[in-house]
């Protein structure tokens, strides 16, 4: 008697390989309902294989930098620059040399549900993670360049153990640790694209409190972006005490 069509998708959900037996021993079966299921499982295979390529190409920095006998090599990034409301924030990542992390990108590549999945990924495979924070008063004292600055440095400086070798994402940073600046680093460092992920969902998390607070701005959609929802906000409501007073259109306002 065969196996049923439910029992054999179940046993390809197991099969990670395309030379698992179980793919040529299944092909042979004419049911339509197990070739649907072959074809799904060598789609996944598929994209498995593509997400390992892209994680062994943004692996390249930190093999350089674990080959000139660098130890513990953290990924920085921020978000949060171009928004009209809240912090920005940065976030440092030392990952362990032999970690796996499939799927890891640039932030805003991911989906929402994606990035909450590996944020909790990350906590439980990372040898460290640092936060910084700096608030809308002092991006409005020093502006958002020098703002963001403090946040990567607070966040580098939060690590234990302390990293030996930094990687990060469009910016040098004032840190006598030696460094390897990276345009768009998020999509081409597994380091900063995990940072660029932590300090996001941390981020986002922290906007959907203020929305709370702050009714009317869709804070928990926008992030303090200026969204046509905000502006309305802005427009029906007034200005909230964490916008950023030295950002159009807040500034043409007060």
């Amino acid at each position: 008697m065969s196996k049923s069509i439910t029992s054999i998708k179940e046993e390809l959900k197991a099969v990670h390989s395309f030379d698992d037996e179980r793919l040529y021993l299944y092909r042979e079966d004419q049911r339509k309902g197990v070739q649907s299921a072959i074809l799904q499982t060598e789609k996944r295979l598929a994209k498995e294989r593509e997400m390992k390529e892209k994680f062994q190409e943004m692996l390249a920095f930190e093999n350089a930098a674990y080959k000139n006998r660098y130890q513990f090599i953290a990924g920085i990034d921020e978000v949060g620059r171009g928004p009209l409301a809240g912090p920005v924030i940065a976030a440092a990542v030392i990952l362990p040399k032999d970690v796996e992390l499939l799927g890891v990108n640039d932030s805003k590549q991911l989906s929402a549900v994606k990035r909450e999945l590996l944020f909790d990924e990350i906590q439980n495979k990372a040898v460290s993670i640092g936060i910084g924070l700096v608030s809308h008063e002092v991006i409005d004292e020093v502006n958002i360049y020098e703002a963001t600055k403090i946040a990567m440095k607070q966040a580098v400086e939060s690590l234990t153990p302390r990293p030996d070798f930094l990687l990060i994402d469009a910016m040098k940073l004032d840190l006598d640790i030696p460094q390897e600046n990276l345009i768009k680093g998020d999509t081409r460092s597994i380091s900063i694209a995990a940072a660029s992920i932590i300090a996001k969902v941390t981020r986002d998390r922290l906007m959907e409190y203020y929305a709370k607070d702050y009714p009317g701005y869709g804070f928990e959609k926008n992030a303090g972006y200026g969204t046509k929802e905000h502006l309305e906000g802005i427009a029906t409501l007034g200005i909230t005490p964490i916008h950023r007073k030295t950002f159009a259109p807040i500034k043409d306002l007060i």
